[in-house]
């Protein structure tokens, strides 16, 4: 490991900005976070081990108090994209910060034509970041595996991390141990967390899924369909689909559906009537947009919520969102994904009748945590903030997984091998199986065991690549 911490500046301490600082900092890394609020700096300043300082992002000055001569990596999430642009290039010019990250919203700066404006001689941002189209990119994942609360694709689609409720009586996996699965029909997947009454762990051998529990499985993504059927789940891929909401998020998931699903009749609720007519240009006749208050009753009929399979609510109110879904419920709709930011929501939410929980801040804080991970990490997905980490990394010549059986590696309590890809193929390990240098794996990480783990994951050399 290193001798002195890696320093990074955040900008914006808002809701990313500060749940970012406050990961980094539990990670012995020295955070200083700045914001043009005075109390926003301070209550980042009072509530994490990291220094909240006052001041315009942008500004070189406030980037030199900050100590950016000094930082390895600079993360712009402000509320403004032109901020978080000018600070990555004041960062790389003046102050020639290694690692630049900005969030950027506004889809005009992201179409592929104007790549070339990030280059290290233009815009020099290392790491682009854009929520909404994450988000949209994420729904699209679950709609296609209805029957799970969360969907991931891994290796290159190799591998899927799939989120599941046993809480139907055709859950194969309750009452089994861990160590039974191979030999009940379960041979092809790894359970690498087990979710109960709110709090979340990595299971070990003895262990047992109970009726009523969240699993998070890994398995082939040839397997999925039989997978879920072994979970007690068959629901069909959604034909019907509401969206509330036309927002960035809602306008670029009824673009993306409308063009890889064309067969899905596309019903979208704005409540802004500008905005439904400028939807209404853009989606042109591929959705129909309804003008209207998504809390009405007549307007959720009006767009057919009774026999539409599933409700998606992406306002940018997360009550709206809530009610919204469980009213499109109560009429009779399936199934109900919804966007919600507030954490402190998220264990009442299931009680309500809401399927998936969307969590913008989630998504983005995964895909800038991959960014500052060991070396050989590739991706990353955040599993529930309190709890730890999907991540695939390369496994390192001479690190302890290349010693011997993944028993022999030493695997401290909290991290599970789910799947090795070796050549291309999918192997998904016992405790017997063996990782050579260069297979990809993936493994589930639980925040107090990650520094254990990145021991476990680094080749002979101390270096971590920070």
């Amino acid at each position: 490991m290193n001798e002195s911490p890696m320093r990074v500046i955040v900008c914006g301490a808002g809701q990313v900005g500060s749940t970012i600082a406050r990961h980094l900092a539990t990670e012995g890394i020295d955070v200083t976070v700045v914001d043009i609020s005075p109390d926003q700096a301070r209550r980042v300043d009072e509530s994490y081990d990291v220094r909240g300082m006052v001041g315009h992002a942008a500004h070189p000055e406030v980037l030199e108090r900050a100590g950016a001569q000094d930082a390895d990596m600079l993360i712009a999430v402000t509320r403004s994209d032109e901020v978080n642009m000018v600070a990555c290039q004041v960062a790389y010019s003046l102050f020639n910060v290694r690692r630049r990250v900005a969030r950027v919203r506004h889809h005009g700066y992201l179409e592929p034509i104007w790549q070339g404006l990030y280059a290290s001689d233009q815009l020099p941002i290392d790491v682009i970041i854009s929520p909404e189209v994450e988000v949209a990119n994420g729904i699209v994942r679950r709609l296609k595996t209805p029957g799970a609360f969360d969907t991931v694709a891994l290796a290159d689609g190799r591998v899927h991390l799939l989120g599941v409720h046993c809480n139907t009586g055709g859950c194969s996996l309750v009452g089994r141990r861990m160590k039974e699965l191979s030999t009940a029909g379960g041979s092809g997947i790894v359970v690498g967390v087990i979710v109960r009454d709110g709090h979340a762990f990595v299971p070990r051998a003895e262990d047992k899924v109970q009726q009523g529990d969240d699993v998070y499985v890994i398995t082939e993504a040839s397997r999925v369909d039989s997978v879920m059927a072994f979970l007690g789940h068959k629901e069909q891929v959604a034909r019907r689909i509401v969206i509330v909401g036309g927002g960035n998020v809602g306008l670029n998931l009824a673009t993306r559906i409308a063009r890889h699903a064309p067969y899905v009749s596309l019903k979208l609720v704005e409540h802004s009537r500008e905005r439904a007519e400028y939807i209404s240009r853009e989606l042109r006749d591929s959705a129909v947009v309804i003008q209207g208050d998504a809390l009405d009753k007549e307007v959720l009929l009006e767009a057919n919520v009774q026999s539409a399979e599933t409700i998606i609510a992406v306002t940018n109110d997360d009550e709206t969102n809530i009610f919204a879904s469980v009213l499109a419920k109560r009429e009779g709709c399936t199934r109900a994904i919804t966007l919600v930011n507030k954490t402190s929501y998220e264990h009442v939410l299931p009680a309500l009748g809401i399927d998936a929980v969307v969590s913008p801040s989630a998504i983005t804080i995964s895909t800038i945590l991959r960014h500052v991970r060991h070396r050989s990490v590739s991706a990353l997905y955040t599993l529930r903030e309190d709890f730890g980490e999907v991540i695939q990394a390369t496994a390192q010549e001479g690190s302890r997984l290349v010693r011997g059986t993944l028993r022999e590696a030493g695997m401290p309590e909290g991290m599970l091998i789910g799947a090795i890809v070796r050549d291309g193929a999918v192997i998904i390990p016992t405790s017997s199986t063996r990782v050579h240098p260069g297979d990809s794996i993936i493994a589930v990480v639980a925040y107090r065991a990650l520094r254990k783990a990145e021991a476990v994951l680094a080749g002979p050399s101390t270096d971590t690549g920070h």
